[in-house]
């Protein structure tokens, strides 16, 4: 008979083995295949991913709407800017990337930034461009300053006009075509003579008595440009009339007229060949002073 001790004593038991979880299978429900059920499950995750890809869009969209909003507030604002007034200048060298270095108009230099807008390429040294008047940022690249002796001249075609075609200006049309043609067509005449040909003519007289028909015929005839000029635009560019027509306000005809003698006796008495605006200005002064000490009749 075995004793107590020897019949409570057991063997160790023996380490589970180890062992791989199956991989889980995709059980369809009865009825349906297997292949079927798995299409329709990822049929139902795309239509998710949609869903979820839609929402996105949506909030895309309304971040576009949000942004162009700013935009436009931000470009009224600049309009705003750019109405207050603003500082002409010209770029005179690039430093870097984002900075230029630009000399107002009124003859200081300053190193500013561009709009972002604004094509770089384009802000080379001589550009003329507008600069904002608080921040100095040039806003706008402005066209190149036009000459107004350049640009108030266009060329014209003459057409068929011909002396032929005048009449009643005979001795006109032959003084100007020995003014004019016959230096062009026979130089050798003048040189031996040995004068110099004139260099041109002025036509004067009431509109419609044929000043400009007779330019016409000119050009026609020697084959030549026909340039039209606005002289109004020409003399604007050295005399500034609306401020001498501040001055003389209250002149009559006589008293215009008086001031252009003037203007012009100014210029003969400092030997110049032609009137600028300081003469009319002083001519202005002086007939104003003159006419303060007219007795009233």
């Amino acid at each position: 008979m075995a004793s107590p001790e020897a019949s409570s004593s057991t063997a160790p038991a023996p380490a589970p083995a180890e062992s791989s979880a199956p991989a889980p299978t995709i059980v369809a429900p009865a009825g349906m295949a297997a292949d079927k059920y798995e299409a329709i499950k990822g049929y139902r995750a795309k239509v998710k991913e949609h869903s979820r890809m839609s929402d996105n869009l949506k909030q895309v969209r309304l971040n576009i709407r949000t942004l162009s909003t700013d935009f436009d507030k931000t470009e009224d604002d600049i309009k705003a800017l750019q109405s207050v007034g603003q500082i002409i200048g010209e770029v005179l060298k690039q430093l870097d990337e984002e900075r230029f270095i630009v000399k107002a108009s009124s003859g200081p230099r300053y190193v500013v930034s561009y709009r972002p807008t604004l094509p770089a390429a384009k802000l080379k040294a001589g550009v003329r461009v507008s600069l904002d008047m608080t921040t100095l940022t040039i806003m706008r690249i402005l066209p190149r300053e036009v000459d107004p002796m350049v640009y108030n001249m266009s060329l014209e075609d003459p057409g068929s006009a011909s002396f032929a075609g005048i009449g009643g200006l005979g001795d006109q049309v032959r003084e100007l075509r020995e003014v004019i043609e016959l230096p062009l067509m026979n130089p050798e005449l003048f040189e031996r003579v040995g004068i110099n040909p004139p260099k041109g003519v002025l036509l004067y007289g009431p509109p419609g008595t044929g000043k400009t028909l007779l330019a016409r015929a000119v050009a026609a005839t020697l084959n030549t440009n026909f340039l039209k000029v606005v002289s109004s635009a020409i003399v604007d560019k050295y005399i500034d009339y609306e401020a001498i027509v501040k001055l003389s306000d209250g002149f009559n005809g006589a008293d215009l007229r008086n001031v252009c003698t003037e203007a012009g006796l100014f210029a003969i008495r400092e030997d110049r060949d032609a009137v600028v605006q300081e003469d009319f200005m002083k001519a202005v002064r002086k007939l104003n002073d003159a006419k303060k000490h007219e007795t009233k009749m």
